[in-house]
């Protein structure tokens, strides 16, 4: 199940070579809420793998950002512990505007607004 999630970018870790078949690079977004005139805030981390590690490198420091991601469970178990651990699988990343929605298309030229009226009326036939 895929997942989205909008915030202000505030971190951008290194490349890990974790393994000769696996790598990863890991970013964190701040998410702030409003509840009630209450302020939260949330730091969120996810983490990109493999050819996905240079989907953050075009965002810079404070881009307020949407996230698709993926949550990824696992089971580990060493010495007799059993621990588990959960990842947000991030596998796209787009700039938002300010207000949360997408980054707007830039206003119409001249040459994209149709023309006026008494000209349509100069037709050949």
């Amino acid at each position: 199940m895929a997942f989205e999630l909008t915030g202000i970018l505030i971190h951008k870790g290194k490349l890990q070579q974790v393994s000769s078949k696996f790598r990863k690079r890991e970013f964190v977004i701040e998410k702030k809420e409003t509840n009630q005139n209450q302020g939260f805030v949330d730091y969120v981390k996810f983490q990109l793998t493999q050819d996905r590690c240079d989907l953050i490198e075009p965002f810079e420091i404070n881009d307020k950002i949407k996230i698709s991601f993926n949550i990824k469970g696992n089971r580990w178990e060493k010495d007799g512990n059993v621990n588990y651990f959960t990842n947000l699988d991030a596998w796209r990343i787009e700039k938002t505007e300010e207000n949360g929605g997408e980054t707007a298309p830039p206003p119409p030229t001249e040459d994209d607004l149709p023309p006026p009226p008494e000209e349509l009326n100069d037709l050949p036939f």
